[in-house]
């Protein structure tokens, strides 16, 4: 690789489709990971309609269609045992929520990658380092002494970036206002049949419960910032469950309590960049806006970023004297202004998704805290249901599909042969 490519640190959703949308145009992109491989104790599955429109403009939903997926059946939110209401996927919107592993989805466009000649792969070593001259960032610095020139620096390395820390770049965290324990169960039939994400809420307590896209069973347990963890055996943790389950959720958790795994502790981290970029260097993801888990906004948002990022970038690349050029400064001036307007068409969505994760984390800590609402909730469920449900689905819309205007009014449609032509 040389001065004039692309490098991506971090091979998460943003930073792996980012480095396929610059090599299929062409641009040369090397990707760097960390990690030898895929494998986490805990990714977000859940591909919502906003994820998926920016998987399609990616050109990317073929691949999705060959991994295996769930759609989601339905939402249910129940609330001391008894049913509230229930709504089916789609939701109006064109896609219903589909769950898929991330896992697989983030191999599967590492090997669409790495069939092209512009993408190089650099996997189990780590970035310690930014290369500068000045004020610009030319490159990176590996954990084995090897220097990595580059025209732009795209730093995609997850909540706890160190590489933002040494380009200076702050990030604001406000206080979290949850964390989750997450368990798995083996599966049932009944997810087969349908598969609803389960909100339960009942005796203080709030977990959410769903079949998974690996088919096993998935309980989040909510708990405050800092609360002890309690110390329960997997029996009693089935207990608790089936407190707030319906039947056939009891009895499964009662039963196959030898099977559970867990609890993982999900310390959730909120956050925003106020600037996301340096001359030659550009935060995407949760390396410039961690988010809270309440749906699944963190991979949604980050591959928004991407198609964003991609839309913006591959035009400089593109063009006679594009950045790709050993430069004037009015080239690095032009790539600069272009860092600056990613951030620019990204932050607003990015703030609107956080406020909205805020509410409903406020909504339902003062339903779970408030036994005479509970009550009043589970008893009256036919009168309030429908109200409750209408009011849910109103706040759903932008958490599902994104904010309006958030993507470019239309994809970079060049064919990748009419711009390697004009690159040459």
């Amino acid at each position: 690789m040389n001065r004039c490519g692309v490098l991506v640190v971090g091979a998460g959703p943003a930073g792996a489709t980012l480095a396929l949308q610059l090599a299929r145009a062409a641009v040369p992109v090397t990707l760097v990971e960390a990690r030898d491989g895929f494998a986490r104790q805990f990714r977000g599955d859940a591909l919502m309609p906003s994820g998926l429109e920016a998987l399609a403009r990616m050109g990317l939903w073929d691949l999705v269609e060959r991994l295996p997926r769930r759609p989601l059946d339905g939402w249910s939110v129940r609330v001391e045992g008894r049913e509230l209401f229930w709504v089916a996927e789609p939701l109006g919107s064109l896609q219903p929520c589909t769950l898929v592993r991330q896992q697989d989805l983030l191999e599967a466009v590492l090997a669409e990658g790495r069939r092209l000649p512009t993408l190089q792969w650099r996997s189990g070593v780590a970035v310690t380092g930014l290369l500068r001259e000045g004020e610009r960032v030319v490159g990176v610095r590996l954990a084995d002494g090897e220097e990595l020139p580059a025209a732009l620096v795209v730093v995609a390395d997850g909540r706890d970036s160190p590489l933002r820390q040494q380009a200076g770049l702050t990030l604001h965290r406000p206080a979290a206002p949850i964390d989750v324990l997450w368990f798995r169960l083996p599966g049932h039939p009944q997810l087969e049949r349908r598969n609803d994400f389960l909100t339960l809420v009942g005796g203080g307590a709030i977990a959410s419960a769903f079949g998974g896209a690996d088919g096993h069973l998935q309980i989040g347990w909510v708990v405050a910032p800092g609360e002890p963890q309690p110390q329960l055996t997997a029996p009693a943790w089935c207990e608790r469950f089936a407190a707030l389950a319906p039947p056939w959720l009891a009895e499964h958790c009662q039963r196959s309590a030898a099977a559970l795994q867990g609890p993982l502790r999900l310390r959730v981290q909120v956050g925003l960049a106020p600037r996301w970029w340096r001359p030659g260097l550009l935060l995407l993801g949760d390396a410039a806006h961690p988010m809270s888990p309440v749906r699944a906004q963190g991979i949604n948002m980050a591959l928004r970023d991407s198609l964003v990022a991609a839309e913006a970038l591959i035009p400089l690349w593109c063009a006679p004297d594009g950045a790709g050029a050993a430069g004037p400064p009015l080239v690095w001036e032009r790539l600069d202004r272009t860092l600056a307007a990613i951030q620019a068409r990204r932050e607003p969505e990015i703030r609107r998704m956080q406020a909205l994760q805020a509410a409903e984390a406020r909504q339902g800590r003062l339903i779970a805290h408030q036994a005479q609402l509970r009550r009043l909730l589970a008893a009256a469920a036919p009168l309030l249901g429908p109200l409750a449900k209408a009011s849910w689905l109103r706040r759903q819309k932008p958490l599902r599909e994104g904010l309006a205007g958030s993507l470019p009014a239309s994809p970079f449609d060049v064919p990748v042969r009419e711009r390697t032509d004009r690159q040459a």
